[in-house]
């Protein structure tokens, strides 16, 4: 691999309260995950995030979710087809409209904590989220879990796709995401992470929580902006990536 987009979920904070270091984060990546106020994220607050985004020439997704902003959108909700469609199609526009403002346009859709969970294997949520991307814009690529059913899902719905790893999180033997709710879940250790994002680059494989090897086939890494150290994790894995000759570039951009 000679290049992969590294993205980040940003936009998150909301009024007093701050989440992440965006500013920072946006020299480092090349794809913000932009929050769209269901889970987080205040007018102001993704306004900042997509000019800043827009200056520094970072590529810019919708970052939608359940809505639940007490719960930052990790908890799982049972809501019907029609509504997640709908809260999708609310959310995107949402996005497109500041981007607009800001002179840029939307280029994907990346969903958020439980929804992305959830529709990772659940058909019925997976094509509620799908059909809202395409009453919207059927030129959006959606992002999902490198392995997962829903890209085939997306795929055959008409939709582009690109396949995500996640740099600060543990793997099961079966190539999902370790629950945030087991220890060991989240990963802290920078130079740990780095090297697992550079084998992930190099060789397609990643070491899972029980050590065995397992095979994840990505296009682009995320480093959560609210995990503690994101900017040191991010700024590694870019350091490590271009020390080897890896590009840092968006997959719109390939």
């Amino acid at each position: 691999m000679t290049a992969i987009d590294l993205n980040s979920d940003l936009g998150e904070s909301y009024g007093a309260w701050a989440m992440g270091d965006d500013e920072a984060m946006l020299s480092i990546v090349s794809s913000a995950n932009v929050a769209c106020g269901f889970h987080a994220g205040d007018p102001l607050g993704i306004w900042k995030t997509v000019k800043a985004a827009a200056e520094k020439g970072v590529s810019i997704g919708a970052h939608v979710s359940y809505p639940d902003r007490v719960g930052f959108g990790r908890r799982d909700m049972d809501v019907t087809s029609a509504e997640l469609t709908a809260d999708v199609i609310y959310q995107i526009g949402a996005i497109k409209g500041v981007a607009a403002a800001a002179g840029v346009t939307v280029g994907y859709v990346k969903p958020h904590g439980a929804l992305y969970n959830r529709i990772a294997h659940d058909p019925k949520q997976g094509q509620a989220v799908i059909d809202g991307i395409k009453a919207i814009d059927r030129s959006l690529v959606l992002m999902g879990l490198a392995g997962a059913p829903i890209l085939e899902l997306a795929q055959k719905s008409g939709l582009k796709t690109v396949a995500e790893a996640f740099a600060d999180r543990a793997y099961t033997p079966g190539g999902e995401l370790v629950s945030r709710r087991e220890t060991g879940s989240v990963l802290h250790d920078t130079d740990l992470i780095a090297r697992r994002m550079l084998q992930l680059a190099q060789e397609g494989t990643l070491e899972a929580i029980d050590g065995s090897t397992i095979k994840v086939d990505a296009q682009s890494i995320c480093v959560h902006g609210d995990s503690p150290g994101a900017v040191a994790i991010a700024q590694e894995i870019r350091r490590a990536f271009e020390a080897d000759g890896i590009t840092v570039r968006s997959f719109l951009k390939a």
